[in-house]
């Protein structure tokens, strides 16, 4: 058996994020979606926006252009506004994400030696998409977080649940195929 490519585990690690916070998202009425638990901490709506915002500027035009676009405003993304529904933040991140996954398509493993730039610093494409893996790692674990928070007993545990560690070394196809 080769090695899995590093292409292909990253974008299965993004995929992976990406349905983690997916599914925390799902979990959460629209009230929970924009609360945030407490004074200067994010809501969910929040991050939403911000990782859109970021995965759109980081994966347009990926190895042509700096990962900070001009016409970013980082910090906006961390204010909700009246425009900022349900539905348009949830629309962003679908296109943020579709984006990464487009741009990774397209991308060889030939093509990680490549350099390209993030706020001016020169990084490899191996690099930068470790950057991007560890700051959606971050967020995702956040998301998951604050819904979990707000939906208290209501939540569904998005992996093995407390007490369900034996059932699953035992039999984990078994235990997935029952969830």
């Amino acid at each position: 058996m080769s090695p899995e490519s590093y292409l292909a585990l990253a974008v299965r690690e993004f995929r992976r994020l990406k349905k983690l916070s997916d599914d925390a998202m799902a979990q959460c009425p629209d009230d929970q979606f924009f609360a945030a638990p407490g004074p200067g901490d994010n809501s969910v709506a929040v991050l939403v926006k911000h990782m859109a915002g970021n995965l759109v500027s980081r994966f347009a035009h990926f190895l042509t252009s700096d990962g900070e676009k001009p016409d970013r405003d980082r910090d906006a993304e961390f204010e909700i506004l009246p425009a900022d529904t349900r539905a348009s933040l949830t629309a962003a991140w679908e296109r943020g994400w579709n984006l990464l996954f487009t741009e990774l398509g397209a991308l060889t493993d030939a093509d990680l030696g490549r350099t390209v730039t993030i706020r001016g610093e020169p990084l490899t494409v191996l690099q930068a998409l470790n950057r991007q893996l560890m700051h959606y790692a971050y967020h995702a674990g956040q998301v998951v977080y604050v819904a979990k928070h707000f939906r208290g007993g209501a939540w569904k545990t998005l992996s093995i649940p407390r007490g369900g560690s034996a059932a699953f070394n035992q039999s984990p196809a078994t235990y997935l195929s029952n969830r």
